[in-house]
């Protein structure tokens, strides 16, 4: 298998060196199939973690710009080696842009009232309220629970966003 196909499929997932390997060997080299192969296996590894504790991570703050929009996102992981890394603080970063940017209500349906959910079109309302059902601004064919789950399976830890405020000038903090 060509050393370089197997870097740039590496440098593309952020998966493993040996699971770049097979699913280009599964694929006979072609990096598009292969990256749909590692994201089916991301989603099942992300699956096997969900239940794991996550009692380490970061708070991160994000200004957006012209100062008016605030967030503070605290974003949970199995432990500080990960919760250090560049790779993590970028995933704080982007889903505190992201939140800044659609204003969500919840982080999941879960956490929404039984009369938040009646008589409404219910994906359309779960897609402009709940921050994992949204998609994620910078591939709107992602939704931010798939871009998190992406990150487990990239990390190799269970990840998940425990809270956030939003805050904007002139507003109640939300």
């Amino acid at each position: 298998m060509d050393l370089d196909l197997i870097k740039k499929l590496r440098e593309m997932s952020g998966a493993p060196v040996m699971g770049c390997r097979k699913a280009l060997i599964q694929t006979n080299g072609d990096i598009e199939e292969a990256m749909e192969i590692l994201m089916q296996e991301g989603l099942s590894t992300a699956a096997k973690k969900v239940g794991r504790e996550t009692t380490e991570g970061l708070i991160y703050a994000y200004i957006h710009f012209g100062g008016k929009i605030g967030v503070l996102l605290e974003l949970n992981c199995e432990t500080d080696f990960v919760a250090r890394t560049d790779g993590f603080k970028e995933l704080a970063k982007d889903i505190s842009m992201h939140i800044a940017w659609s204003n969500p209500r919840f982080i999941s349906p879960g956490e929404m009232p039984e009369e938040e959910r009646k008589g409404k079109d219910k994906e359309k309302h779960l897609s402009s309220c709940c921050l994992l059902e949204q998609p994620f601004i910078k591939d709107n064919e992602v939704k931010i629970k798939d871009y998190l789950s992406g990150a487990v399976a990239r990390f190799g830890e269970n990840i998940r966003i425990k809270r956030f405020v939003r805050y904007q000038l002139g507003n109640e903090a939300e």
